[in-house]
């Protein structure tokens, strides 16, 4: 006899714990599962393979539990190619992680094509979307809070894993801003939804896959490495070395660090356009000074190497409620950074608008300055520069030649921002606040989980503060 979806969920909630422990989109890495208990499983399609979509709940002895959305498929012979997805033996057949295999995974885009509905979740395309389902799926391997299916060169589906209770702020803002024809994203052709209990959740979302697309952060860290190699080859020269200007290397990214500006103030205003903006209230200022003091004492009680720099950092904050400029609030990405735009042949691109994951759902879709944007492209120019590893050449020189290429860069996004929007130097004390902000959420970060990085933001508050 077949057992339920739920039942077999049920019965392989073990190794499913193992399994879940090991995912990169696992949030819970640092505490040990207690149970994986399931919330709600539907049979998608088929005996022999069965795909069954399933929600689960972690209990990881803190509430409320985690919630993920997971993709099973079940066959009694697996094949070779699907070993390495392989959860859990049921009987005679084996479940494992469905997303791998493309026979299943054909029945989302079918699905999504055909509006199917089933047992509460919907699957949709966007007005005036035709598909052509034929396209073979292939996993995108370097997601981290998701997955990702391409299929193939054609359109890409998203599936969030750790679920949020509300529709997704990606879906949303995508819809919004195709709906003002905004020309820096990929468009959106069709979503997966449905309910858990009385709420709306979104499953996944399936958009334009741009082929030709290289990350903005390889593109960075490229112009970096050509920077610093050609830095070293001065210092290997005869006579006193100094370091390179930006302008003159062969891999000078500045022109398109503007470019990039000009792409997110663009889509800030459209934003803005589709769903509104406002000026703040009185007390906002203070509200976010008081946000940003207790995030500091939270990491400096945690991370000893911040405390030189806690009082200069908590004046910084302070200035924040002396600013007497109207402060303009709207939606905003909410996570932006190189890892997160895209340059096409023809233009950038802005993705995963779901905001910073750890955020609760109500924070990342409330209204926001655009500076906290800013802020963060900036932080990760940084980033770009300072993280290559200096290897046995001197270390002074190569961290000239890398804050050289941060201001350079720095400095073109914002003039590139300014051609569309108020240039955010202005505005100079919040965009620092902002800036330092991000640099404390870094420091605990990196001290929780790339040590070795930690010398980078705490270089960079030690710039911004002197």
């Amino acid at each position: 006899m077949t057992s339920t979806a739920a039942d077999l969920i049920a019965g392989i909630s073990d190794p499913l714990a193992a399994v879940l422990a090991e995912q990169r989109w696992f949030a819970g890495k640092d505490r040990p599962i207690r149970a994986v208990i399931p919330v709600r499983a539907t049979d998608l399609a088929g005996s022999d393979p069965r795909l069954i979509h399933a929600v689960v709940e972690v209990d990881q002895g803190e509430s409320p539990r985690d919630r993920y959305q997971l993709l099973l498929g079940v066959r009694s012979d697996l094949p070779e190619f699907l070993g390495h997805a392989w959860v859990a033996a049921c009987g005679d057949q084996a479940v494992y992680q469905a997303v791998h295999d493309p026979e299943l995974t054909a029945v989302l885009l079918e699905s999504i094509a055909h509006g199917v509905e089933v047992a509460g979740l919907r699957f949709a395309t966007e007005p005036g979307v035709a598909l052509d389902t034929e396209q073979r799926s292939r996993p995108v391997g370097a997601e981290q809070s998701n997955t990702s299916l391409v299929y193939g060169q054609t359109y890409i589906l998203k599936l969030f894993r750790k679920l949020a209770i509300g529709r997704s702020p990606d879906l949303e803002l995508h819809r919004a801003l195709a709906a003002v024809g905004c020309e820096h994203i990929a468009a959106p052709l069709g979503s997966i939804e449905g309910w858990l209990g009385a709420e709306p959740v979104t499953y996944g979302m399936l958009s334009e896959f741009l082929r030709s697309a290289v990350e903005g952060w390889a593109m960075a860290t490229a112009s970096v490495r050509d920077l610093l190699g050609e830095s070293l080859l001065i210092e290997r020269a005869p006579g006193p070395a100094k370091p390179n200007d930006p302008a003159d290397a062969g891999g000078d990214f500045a022109a398109e660090a503007h470019r990039l500006g000009h792409a997110v103030a663009a889509v800030h205003a459209d934003l803005a356009t589709a769903l509104g903006a406002s000026r703040a209230s009185p007390g906002y200022l203070d509200t976010l000074a008081t946000g940003m003091q207790r995030r500091l004492d939270s990491v400096a009680s945690q991370v000893p190497e911040l405390a030189p720099h806690v009082d200069a950092l908590r004046a910084a904050f302070n200035e924040v409620r002396e600013i007497d400029s109207p402060v303009r609030l709207q939606r905003i990405h909410g996570d932006l950074h190189l890892g997160q735009v895209l340059r096409t042949v023809t233009r950038w691109v802005l993705i995963d608008f779901e905001g910073e994951p750890m955020v609760p759902l109500a924070e990342r879709t409330a209204p926001a300055s655009t500076l906290r944007d800013v802020a963060g492209m900036l932080r990760s120019f940084d980033y770009a520069a300072h993280h290559v590893p200096l290897g046995d050449t001197d270390p002074e020189l190569h961290a000239a030649a890398a804050l050289a290429w941060t201001t350079r860069n720095q400095d073109a996004f914002c003039d590139g921002y300014a051609q569309v929007a108020p240039d955010p130097r202005k505005d100079a004390a919040l965009l620092r606040a902002f800036e330092l902000d991000k640099a404390v959420y870094e420091v605990s970060y990196e001290h929780a989980h790339r040590p070795a990085w930690l010398p980078i933001p705490l270089a960079a508050i030690a710039r911004l503060t002197h």
